[in-house]
């Protein structure tokens, strides 16, 4: 890699901006993110936009024949929502428990507090909170310090509210950790190309971030995949990178390999990743109401 390379860094407001997932079944998916997340929904023909205030987060887009993700592809691990503080997650631990779902774990980061469930096609969804920065445990090289211990419920869930509506207005998607085949090449990709800095490397895993987050990208070869995305199928559509302006999206779109890379008429930047993981690379904007 020669010294430009290593000098490139994603600008600091860089951020996961929205979440595409391919679904089976609108009907089926939509009371669980409308219910035990609280997602306002907006539905249209085969595509339903789950959002929060009048920002667009989640889109789910059916297609019936759609065949179930092959247990061999990469793909998502989970898609984490991001709630602005401790008791808008212990009114999200109140929703989910009053809708009838389950969760699969809940766990104390040191950086944030966390909630995992899956959806009713098997999406894995983490809704967490994040602790205020100045508050994160610290690796000696500064970089954050994330570990895993299980979560108290119960004091979780005595800071709920007394009353609570809709998910939080400053709700967001605030990472997303994916599934993938070969973590070197993972890693090159999203620290080396698209300029994040890797904040921590675990045990098969690497998580990567801009601006001094603990991370917007996760990586790991926990279940050894061994095939690519498959883009016919269930799951994971895209995820949507988003830049503070336009000049920062072009600095990115130079660094792309060319090959991997598709031009839209709307300014977007579609490429693949290592693993075939559509990403969007795109402007940031105060609404999206006429974006899909």
């Amino acid at each position: 890699m020669d010294s430009e390379s290593e000098a490139y860094a994603a600008p600091a407001g860089m951020h996961v901006g929205r979440v595409a997932l391919t679904v089976g079944s609108l009907d089926a998916v939509i009371p669980f993110y409308r219910d035990a997340l609280g997602f306002a929904v907006e539905r249209a023909d085969r595509r339903a936009r789950l959002r929060a205030g009048d920002r667009t987060r989640l889109v789910l887009v059916e297609d019936v024949d759609a065949p179930a993700r092959p247990s061999e592809a990469a793909g998502l691990y989970h898609a984490a929502v991001r709630v602005p503080d401790r008791p808008a997650l212990a009114a999200m631990l109140e929703r989910i428990r009053e809708s009838g779902h389950a969760l699969s774990g809940a766990s104390d980061h040191g950086v944030s507090e966390a909630l995992y469930l899956r959806d009713p096609e098997g999406n894995g969804i983490e809704v967490y909170r994040d602790r205020p920065r100045a508050e994160w445990p610290r690796s000696p090289d500064g970089t954050p310090a994330m570990g895993t211990r299980p979560l108290d419920l119960s004091a979780l869930a005595a800071d709920a509210p007394d009353s609570r509506s809709g998910l939080s207005e400053g709700a967001d998607v605030g990472h997303v950790h994916l599934e993938v085949r070969d973590l070197d090449a993972s890693e090159a990709f999203y620290a080396g190309t698209l300029g994040l800095a890797v904040q921590e490397r675990a045990e098969r895993a690497v998580f990567a971030a801009a601006g001094g987050y603990h991370h917007h990208v996760a990586c790991n070869t926990w279940q050894s995949r061994r095939a690519p995305a498959d883009g016919t199928a269930r799951g994971l559509r895209w995820v949507e990178f988003a830049y503070p302006d336009a000049a920062s999206v072009v600095a990115a779109r130079e660094r792309l390999p060319a090959e991997r890379v598709v031009e839209r008429d709307d300014g977007v930047v579609e490429v693949t990743d290592p693993d075939g993981i559509r990403l969007r690379l795109s402007v940031d904007a105060d609404g999206d109401a006429g974006r899909a």
